[in-house]
């Protein structure tokens, strides 16, 4: 296959879902834009986290992207990825399925759209690993 898959990691507010809707749009070569985030959006678009489901959330994440990797689609994920352990499912996933795998670090701070607090952004800052 020569379809890939790219991680885009970062805290919130630095740009991975801006950047992520880059590639999408890219008319030459889109992808598929995933991240956790849309889990929680209802049949409206109107977000709505539940700290309960976040495991089944990162489950339908990954399962959505193998789906279209399976498909012949490139796909960009879009999450945090704070701990390099997060990735891992992913990485797994692009060395099963034979696809390029790219990381990409955003590291701005437009302010986060989901409004997190501050003090979580700072726990999660000081969890970073490179």
């Amino acid at each position: 296959m020569d379809n890939k898959l790219i991680l885009i990691r970062g805290l919130p507010g630095s740009g991975k879902s801006t950047l992520a809707r880059n590639y999408v749009d890219n008319k030459i070569n889109p992808l598929i834009h995933l991240e956790t985030d849309m889990y929680f959006l209802d049949k409206q678009g109107v977000y709505r986290f539940e700290a309960k489901q976040l495991s089944n959330a990162h489950r339908w994440c990954q399962s959505k992207t193998k789906e279209a990797l399976l498909l012949g689609s490139s796909v960009v994920v879009s999450n945090t990825f704070v701990q390099r352990w997060e990735m891992k499912p992913y990485i797994q996933m692009a060395k099963q399925l034979e696809v390029t795998l790219d990381v990409v670090v955003c590291r701005k701070n437009y302010g986060s759209i989901h409004n997190i607090p501050l003090e979580t952004i700072n726990r999660m800052r000081k969890k970073w690993q490179e």
